[in-house]
């Protein structure tokens, strides 16, 4: 049905079809005549007022009147008049000079009168299309009610007409409709007044029907009132629990969709809301079905993801299905669970069986929480020249080639999900990168801006801000978003950072290992030997600590959660708790903590880089050109004489200013750093208990030290 279809304009224009042929009055409604009409108002024509006549005639021509009066229409005795400003409200007014008595009794009857026309008006304003299909509905089931009472009225007058109806008799007969026309017009004029429509107005009818709970023939009326204007509402229901359709023309359900977000925006935005806000409740939801508002919200949203996937899921319907009303059986309730259950089985099961869920986890699980390392180690041996350059020279679609090929020599290759795998370059740090995402920022007590600019590197290369990335395909974007996947490349590019810094480190280790058959006891080179391997135990202490303290016991509990999921809502809880989880405890969102082992890192890497450069340095390329390997004879006689020279060279490394004094600057910088991270790392264990294990790593190590 179009919602811009109008009423036609004749119907409006022609006042005997709308109940507006009654003339304004500017009083306000009364139920007696404040204010005299002159006599010839009355008259009519007839050369006399009703007054002029006996009682007993008068009583027969104001029968007549009332007669007409309780349909709307006025008499010769009797008139009506509309009252300004309120839309469908009259006063009956009477000929003053008719009988005192029969005025009263008159009088009484006005009410029902008033009632009649206010009802009727409203069923013919609240029946245009702009009004709702609620309020249609209710429309109509006051139609049916005003047909039972233009019956009664017709049954009154065939009474008269045999001259067995009295004044008295005819107020005696209205009585049991008197009350029930009363509270519907109360009703109407509280919906006219307020502009009710949808569920406001199926709320207004069930607080009225609890509100009259002592007069059963009303509350039975407004039961039977409140159950037809449902039948709208309860059809719109049922085609979005059973179908995932919202056929709403006049915006009266309480489900509301926001065509502008599209799904594809879960694997662009960081920030996208189509999962809460593609489908949302708005406000003014029924009372009967506030308590299942979110059961009912999740089940259409699980029908429209198996729609938006290419499936036509349908809720098995039978006779017993039907949500035919919302009575005190709570049947209804029983409806919505069965689809609820029907729907979130049928979703479940789609994504983990057809989509392998759980298989798409584990494979981000072994390439971006590292748990299959050795197309890394691969990867970083034939990229470090790229690596190594600043992040707007590094050419991407090398590196992809270059990650392509690591993947397809090692034992990645076996995993069919590795053509998943892509990788990017950030532009900033991983400090500025967290620094950036305000919704993690605002989980922490403290900014990380001032840190993040004080230890950002003065050269950012390819090696801190590498990570990979990976293609998520609808509907498993849902689970793993825009969020979800940059959360996981934050975890990446940690342990990718820590595996380069170790990497660096085993390497000045083994420029040192060139000397482990002399003698270097009291030498820098021993001194920068402890010091490189208790830089080695705090990198590789820090990547036992993330690996297995943290991620693996994570993914396991994480795993087993996922198994016994009943809903996709709960999928998707348990991964982001995961994943903030794993945040956490990597110190991803302790600032404080995380900028100490960054500084603790690049100390590391300016040590090794310098040890690189400055111990080679002490080697003498003519000691061994002045031996010839070839001749036999000489070999065994000059190596007493090659250790001898490689003391002395060892002497002068000894006595060389910039070797020694790079060493002790480093390893001062080092123990200062490590010696700070101790006293927080005890103090947040008291609070954080995940933080114990890597306090005893960093403990051993500066015991070591």
């Amino acid at each position: 049905m179009d919602p811009t279809t109008t009423t036609p304009r004749w119907n409006l224009e022609r006042p005997f079809l709308t109940g507006r042929f009654h003339q304004e009055t500017k009083g306000p409604t009364q139920k007696t005549v404040s204010k005299p009409f002159s006599m010839d108002l009355f008259s009519r024509g007839t050369g006399s007022v009703i007054g002029s006549y006996a009682v007993s005639v008068q009583e027969l021509l104001v029968i007549e009147d009332l007669l007409s009066a309780l349909v709307g229409i006025e008499g010769r005795y009797i008139s009506v008049k509309r009252v300004r400003g309120k839309e469908g409200h009259v006063v009956f007014q009477i000929d003053p000079s008719m009988d005192l008595a029969l005025q009263e009794l008159t009088q009484r009857i006005f009410p029902l009168c008033e009632d009649f026309v206010l009802v009727s008006h409203f069923v013919e304003s609240r029946s245009h299309f702009k009004s709702g299909l609620v309020n249609h509905a209710f429309a109509a089931a006051l139609r049916a009610f005003l047909l039972d009472y233009q019956a009664m009225a017709a049954q009154l007058e065939h009474q008269f007409r045999l001259g067995r109806l009295s004044v008295q008799g005819l107020w005696f007969f209205c009585q049991p409709m008197m009350g029930l026309l009363h509270a519907l017009a109360i009703l109407v004029e509280k919906v006219s007044s307020n502009n009710f429509s949808g569920s406001a107005t199926l709320n207004l009818l069930q607080s009225q029907a609890k509100a009259m709970a002592g007069d059963n023939a009303v509350r039975s009326l407004l039961d039977k009132m409140t159950e037809c204007a449902s039948t709208a509402y309860l059809a719109m229901l049922e085609r979005w629990v059973y179908e995932g359709v919202i056929d709403d023309p006049y915006g009266e359900f309480f489900i509301a969709e926001n065509k502008s977000l599209q799904k594809e925006s879960l694997t662009q935005d960081y920030d996208a809301k189509y999962w809460q806000q593609r489908y949302s409740l708005k406000d003014g939801i029924p009372s009967f079905l506030t308590s299942v508002a979110v059961t009912i919200l999740t089940t259409g949203k699980y029908l429209n993801v198996m729609r938006e996937c290419g499936h036509t899921v349908q809720v098995p319907l039978s006779e017993n299905s039907k949500l035919m009303s919302f009575g005190l059986n709570h049947h209804y309730l029983e409806c919505i669970k069965a689809a609820y259950d029907f729907a979130s089985s049928r979703l479940l099961s789609l994504i983990k069986d057809k989509y392998d869920l759980i298989g798409k986890l584990r494979s981000m699980k072994r390439y971006l929480l590292l748990d299959q390392g050795d197309f890394l180690v691969h990867f970083m041996d034939i990229a470090k020249d790229e690596l190594v350059k600043k992040p707007e020279e590094i050419s991407v679609e090398k590196l992809q080639s270059l990650l392509d090929l690591a993947l397809r020599t090692t034992a990645a290759a076996s995993d069919i999900c590795h053509e998943e795998l892509t990788c990017c370059v950030e532009r900033t740090s991983l400090l500025k990168r967290l620094n950036s995402l305000k919704d993690l920022v605002s989980q922490t007590n403290e900014s990380v801006s001032d840190d993040a600019d004080q230890h950002e590197p003065l050269k950012i290369t390819g090696l801190e801000t590498f990570c990979l990335s990976y293609k998520v395909q609808w509907p498993l974007s849902l689970v793993i978003s825009r969020k979800a996947l940059t959360k996981y490349q934050l975890i990446f590019r940690l342990l990718f950072h820590c595996k380069h810094v170790n990497r660096q480190l085993c390497m000045a280790w083994q420029v040192h290992q060139g000397f482990r058959s002399f003698k270097i006891l009291g030498t820098p080179i021993l001194r920068s030997s402890i010091l490189c391997r208790s830089m080695i135990k705090f990198i590789n202490s820090l990547l036992h600590y993330l690996t297995f303290e943290v991620l693996e016991p994570n993914w396991h509990l994480m795993h087993d959660q996922l198994q016994a999921a009943t809903s996709i809502d709960e999928v998707i809880r348990f991964h982001d708790f995961f994943l903030q989880k794993c945040l956490k405890e990597c110190l991803l969102l302790v600032p404080q903590l995380l900028t100490k082992i960054e500084k603790l890192k690049s100390i590391c890497l300016q040590y090794a880089a310098s040890i690189q450069m400055l111990i080679p340095s002490i080697y003498m390329p003519e000691i061994e050109s002045a031996f010839d390997p070839s001749d036999s004879t000489r070999m065994g006689r000059s190596k007493p004489k090659k250790f001898l020279i490689r003391g002395q060279q060892l002497k002068l490394a000894s006595q060389n200013v910039i070797i020694s004094d790079s060493i002790m600057k480093f390893e001062k910088e080092f123990n200062i750093e490590l010696q700070s991270l101790v006293p927080i790392l005890s103090n947040s264990s008291q609070t954080e208990p995940y933080l114990t294990h890597l306090a005893q790593c960093i403990l051993a190590v500066g015991s070591d030290q």
